[in-house]
């Protein structure tokens, strides 16, 4: 089978997702638009040198409705010749857009692809789709659908991690997001935003708390005690779900979350002859990729069994990844991952996550990828890890080996 490489990883910064947010005056297809470009002109291409670009945004209404990745060809450099794909595997999109691209190359089907996504949920806000799992009565009733938040509290009650368990995790992730932009450590795979007359808007990721300490974390409210508990009582519906539990900890709050941010990420696979036609230097290739759906009441658990799923399927073991990059949705999510696989947490989230750094749902499965290939090159490490859970109970995984 034809091998599918990483030839280039980039990224916007991530800013606030709110009015007052460095990128709340650019649309998602002016963003994604500009990244294009940016790959196009970093890798020296011809304005038809890809077969596609997939693109991934989760809330596909208004100005990210319609086929968003064509509109964003479109509007960028690249040829009109160039068709696109918009795909919506929520927090997971980014990631399924590369996964799809390199399975596609895999199969022959094109020698190169543009993947990756965007989300500006200071513009267009999460949920602002109505998905039918959380207002159609005859799902929400089938599926026990609770919100997210309380998904995250469910896997705390259930696994035993506490409210200091994940402010600890989230102080680490402000503490190393710091260290990673004090070092550059991200410099390989910034693109600055920048205005209409060419002056920088933005070029550091501006949602981090740098100085985050326990102490300020203890005086933030659970974020979800008052859903859970009073109407419309979501606590009782994750109890006739899970009889054994007899009340739902409520540990996570805007402090040991993932923040709502604005960005896009994107990158370019291709094969073999595409790198030697275009004289490019494969940096990874792309070993596995996973999906599978989970439970959709706790709904957040999908990085455990999806990983033991791409494992299996390449067979691999756990020993055999260097370095692990799980999406920081909710701090229990990232402590039931260690806690499943023992995994050493200095090997996991190595610049911190979307805790410090902010989750565009869109986006973030294709900068988890990008960041974690940076990390392995800086580390001179061989192979790597990225995994997210994903709303409506799912998972999603890519292992990538640098070459």
């Amino acid at each position: 089978m034809t091998e599918a490489y990483i030839y280039d990883a980039a990224r916007t910064p991530r800013g606030k997702g709110r009015p007052d947010g460095s990128l709340h005056e650019v649309t998602s297809v002016a963003l994604s638009a500009r990244l294009l470009n940016a790959v196009k002109e970093r890798n020296g291409l011809e304005g038809h040198a890809v077969e596609d670009v997939i693109w991934g945004n989760v809330t596909q209404v208004k100005e990210q409705g319609g086929c968003l990745a064509r509109s964003a060809v479109l509007a960028s450099d690249l040829d009109e010749s160039i068709p696109g794909l918009a795909i919506n595997r929520f927090c997971a999109s980014g990631m399924e857009a590369v996964n799809l691209a390199a399975n596609q190359i895999k199969g022959g089907a094109g020698q190169a692809y543009i993947a990756g996504g965007v989300e500006m949920m200071g513009r267009v806000a999460m949920g602002s789709d109505g998905a039918a799992i959380a207002v159609d009565p005859s799902l929400t009733f089938k599926t026990y659908f609770v919100p997210q938040g309380i998904s995250a509290d469910i896997i705390a009650t259930e696994y035993g991690f506490s409210r200091e368990d994940a402010d600890r995790l989230a102080v680490e992730s402000q503490r190393r997001a710091a260290v990673a932009w004090q070092e550059n450590r991200f410099a390989k795979s910034i693109v600055p935003v920048s205005d209409q007359n060419g002056l920088t808007i933005l070029d550091r990721d501006e949602y981090m708390r740098p100085g985050t300490a326990l102490e300020d974390l203890a005086k933030l409210k659970a974020s979800f005690k008052e859903m859970g508990e009073t109407m419309p009582g979501f606590d009782k519906v994750a109890m006739l779900k899970y009889p054994h539990l007899d009340h739902i900890d409520h540990i996570h709050h805007a402090g040991n979350s993932s923040g709502i941010v604005d960005g896009a990420a994107a990158i370019l696979i291709g094969n073999e002859e595409f790198g030697k036609a275009h004289g490019l230097k494969p940096r990874a290739r792309i070993r596995a990729t996973a999906k599978i759906g989970t439970d959709p009441t706790i709904m957040l658990t999908g990085p455990v069994p999806v990983t033991e799923k791409i494992l299996r399927d390449s067979g691999m073991a756990i020993s055999d990844i260097d370095l692990f990059e799980v999406n920081e949705a909710f701090a229990a999510v990232v402590l039931r991952f260690m806690q499943a696989f023992q995994v050493d947490p200095g090997i996991v989230n190595v610049n911190g996550g979307a805790i410090a750094l902010g989750h565009p749902l869109g986006a973030t499965g294709a900068i988890i990828i990008g960041t974690l290939l940076d990390e392995l090159e800086r580390q001179d490490k061989t192979v790597g890890l990225a995994t997210l859970c994903i709303a409506s109970g799912m998972g999603a995984a890519t292992i990538i080996e640098r070459v």
